[in-house]
C-alpha cells in the first residue's frame, strides 16, 4: 500500500487553523481563548440550556478531565459560570455569563472567516466532497 501523508497534511491544517485562530482573537484584543474551548462554547450555544461536565464532554467527544480544565479557564476568564441543580445537590451546571453570550458574534464572525478562508479555492461540490471524505476517515479510526 502506497504511504500516504494526509495525517501530516491534516496535522498542519489544524496547526495553521489554531494559529490564525489564535490570531484572529489577539487582533481584537481577546487574550486567553484558545480553539479548545470552541467546541464546549458551542455546545452551551446551541445547547440553549445549562449543561453538566460529563454532557458536555459527551458531546464534544473529550474526556470529563479535560473539559474540567477547559471550562475552569472559562470560568477564570468570565465566559461560563458554574451553577448547582436545584433538584440534586451534587450536580453541577454550566452556564454562560453574559460575557460568554456576547462572545457568540466574535465566534460565528471568526468561524465564517475561517471557512471562507480554508474553501478558498474550492467549488461548493469540492469543498462538500472534501468533507464527507474526512468524516469517512474520521469514522475509519
Amino acid at each position: 500500500m502506497k504511504n500516504y501523508l494526509t495525517l501530516s497534511i491534516i496535522s498542519r491544517i489544524r496547526e495553521k487553523s489554531n494559529s490564525f485562530i489564535i490570531s484572529e482573537l489577539e487582533s481584537q484584543g481577546i487574550k486567553g481563548i484558545v480553539p479548545s474551548h470552541g467546541d464546549i462554547l458551542v455546545s452551551l450555544y446551541y445547547s440553549r440550556e445549562e449543561m453538566t461536565l460529563k454532557d458536555i464532554a459527551v458531546k464534544i467527544k473529550r474526556t470529563q478531565p479535560t473539559v474540567t480544565v477547559l471550562v475552569d479557564k472559562l470560568i477564570n476568564l468570565g465566559y461560563v459560570t458554574k451553577k448547582k441543580n436545584p433538584h440534586d445537590a451534587r450536580s453541577t451546571y454550566i452556564v454562560l455569563t453574559e460575557k460568554g453570550e456576547s462572545f457568540k458574534e466574535v465566534f460565528i464572525d471568526l468561524s465564517q472567516k475561517l471557512n471562507t478562508k480554508m474553501h478558498n479555492f474550492f467549488t461548493e461540490s469540492e469543498a462538500d466532497q472534501l468533507e464527507s471524505l474526512l468524516k469517512k476517515m474520521s469514522e475509519n479510526l
